[in-house]
């Protein structure tokens, strides 16, 4: 009993002592020797960070949860009000709804499986970037065809884009919208972060410029208007885009028109644009560059010279000036109305076969862009659409 006893007295809390009554001995003087409490200690920014992240990751878990459960009620519901409906008898819709059942629980056994990399058959590259590219791939063991866009952890890292993706990421979960590209899951390993979006066969409108040169109002009135719905889609989720432009702009099988590639957004409360997000404007001594004075050409000329370089451009990754509001390349506080700006550029190439500002590099791209629109020359298109493209 004594040694049980004296084994225990090893685990109990020794006396807490003041700090006032603890001295430091040796020196001559006492010195009073302070405890920090737990109550004294400041949590880190990155402590605060993983907190906050947790908190974020339990709420969209818990919101998810509901959802499903919400969305398999109703289908339920759906399914024995047409069984009511029909001419079918007891035993039938029984034996109807125990399917749906067993559908539904086979689904909620492939959503707790963790996806990885090697559950998908890699197929054509359709695009390619800074951070990684983009491939159609095939589910293994559904054959299901995605696009999987596979982006480069280090590189990420290096450039200072991680909050870029996660605002992606989390866009895309949180904004459902038939207007935007679907995000069906995301997973990472050590190398790479993988998002396994819907995959679009359509292609995008930059390939459809290419192919038509120019579209007739009634199509650029379709088109734009599809635009319209999927800007206000992440608008009334408060994001911005900061990116949109043709190749950002994915057709489906139908011709429907689908918005991606949200690498640029940004909550709208965190709007201040950061001096690496638009590098392109300033040249190696800070200030704007190129050639003083840009040649002067015709509607057909200019429309000819864009269509050579139209292609070089899409896959450059330093990107283009074409389609940026000003007070982004100004590097000046800015809101949803820089998308705006953008959807105008977009509707100007749709009608006239090339964006209001072009110029032969970036560097006068972005000063004709600061000038403002008085530049632009309306030629061939109706008076509706001029003050469409002036109040844009």
């Amino acid at each position: 009993m004594d040694s049980a006893r004296s084994w225990f007295h090893k685990f109990q809390p020794r006396d807490r002592v003041r700090p006032s009554a603890r001295k430091k001995e040796g020196t001559g003087a006492e010195k009073e020797e302070t405890i920090p409490t737990a109550g004294d200690e400041t949590p880190s920014n990155v402590t605060k960070q993983k907190v906050a992240a947790a908190k974020q990751y339990i709420e969209n878990h818990y919101k998810e949860q509901m959802k499903s459960l919400q969305e398999r009620r109703e289908r339920r519901n759906i399914l024995e009000k047409k069984l009511a409906d029909a001419d079918v008898s007891e035993e039938d819709q029984n034996n109807l709804l125990k399917h749906l059942e067993k559908k539904e629980t086979e689904y909620m056994r492939l959503q707790r499986h963790k996806m990885g990399a090697d559950d998908f058959e890699l197929l054509t590259m359709i695009g390619k970037g800074a951070f990684g590219e983009v491939r159609v791939c095939r589910e293994k063991t559904t054959g299901n065809v995605y696009a999987m866009k596979k982006l480069k952890k280090s590189e990420m890292l290096r450039r200072g884009q991680v909050e870029h993706v996660k605002a992606e990421r989390n866009l895309l979960a949180e904004v459902d919208s038939n207007c935007i590209v679907k995000l069906y899951c995301s997973f990472q390993d050590d190398e790479f972060l993988y998002l396994i979006m819907e995959y679009l066969p359509g292609g995008d409108m930059m390939t459809l410029l290419m192919r038509k040169d120019t579209l007739t109002e009634d199509e650029a009135r379709f088109y734009v208007g599809e635009t319209v719905l999927a800007i206000e889609s992440i608008h009334k989720h408060n994001y911005i885009h900061r990116d949109i432009k043709p190749d950002n702009l994915l057709l489906d099988k139908y011709g429907h028109l689908r918005l991606s590639d949200f690498g640029l957004c940004k909550p709208l409360d965190c709007s201040t644009l950061e001096e690496k997000d638009f590098a392109i404007v300033n040249g190696p001594n800070g200030g704007h560059q190129g050639d003083p004075a840009a040649p002067k050409r015709t509607q057909q000329e200019q429309l000819q010279h864009w269509q050579k370089n139209r292609r070089m451009l899409a896959y450059s990754t330093v990107g283009t000036p074409d389609y940026i509001a000003p007070e982004v390349l100004l590097k000046k506080g800015y809101g949803m109305e820089c998308d705006w700006w953008s959807l105008g550029a977009i509707m100007y190439e749709m009608l006239v076969g090339y964006p209001p500002f072009y110029s032969d590099d970036p560097m006068s791209t972005c000063r004709k862009v600061n000038l403002g629109i008085q530049l632009i020359q309306i030629l061939v298109i109706s008076l509706y659409y001029k003050f469409q493209v002036l109040g844009l």
